[in-house]
């Protein structure tokens, strides 16, 4: 008899993403007549972020596109990293003019909780073609480091 494999750790991934699925189809329903939070600035916003190592740092990157890095703050507090910021409607343009608003706006927040081996003092962040790059290196003591053995005689 062979062993199956439930795919119990994939769970979490599959929740959160049919739980973006239904957010971003619920965000697509024109409100209506209403206020002009309602019919462009429908609230809050999420952008989606990538996490993972690279050559002894952790790096998070996240999409913000048409936000304005002067419009995005990060905050280390108890090592828990916070993103929050804001995508500014375009004021140019004239409400009548639209058909159709599919891109959020508005302000956002993502925390995210740091491992002990972050080193919170050296945290670096550049932004580039509307993708935020924060770079987390890790404490010297938390890096593998090769061992000799010396052969006793």
């Amino acid at each position: 008899m062979a062993i199956v494999r439930l795919p119990f750790r994939d769970l979490g991934s599959l929740q959160e993403r049919m739980n973006r699925l239904f957010d971003e189809s619920f965000r697509g329903i024109a409100p209506g007549p209403g206020t002009e939070e309602d019919w462009a600035l429908g609230g809050s916003w999420a952008p989606p972020v990538d996490i993972y190592e690279q050559e002894g740092n952790i790096v998070l990157k996240a999409e913000v596109p048409g936000v304005d890095p002067k419009d995005v703050d990060i905050l280390v507090e108890n090592n828990v990293l916070t993103l929050r910021g804001e995508r500014k409607f375009d004021e140019d343009v004239k409400k009548e003019s639209y058909h159709r608003v599919e891109r959020s706006y508005g302000t956002f927040t993502r925390s995210f909780t740091l491992p002990n081996v972050v080193d919170t003092d050296k945290i670096k962040a550049e932004h580039k073609d509307g993708v935020l790059r924060v770079t987390l290196p890790k404490k010297e003591e938390a890096k593998p480091r090769q061992i000799q053995i010396s052969v006793g005689k």
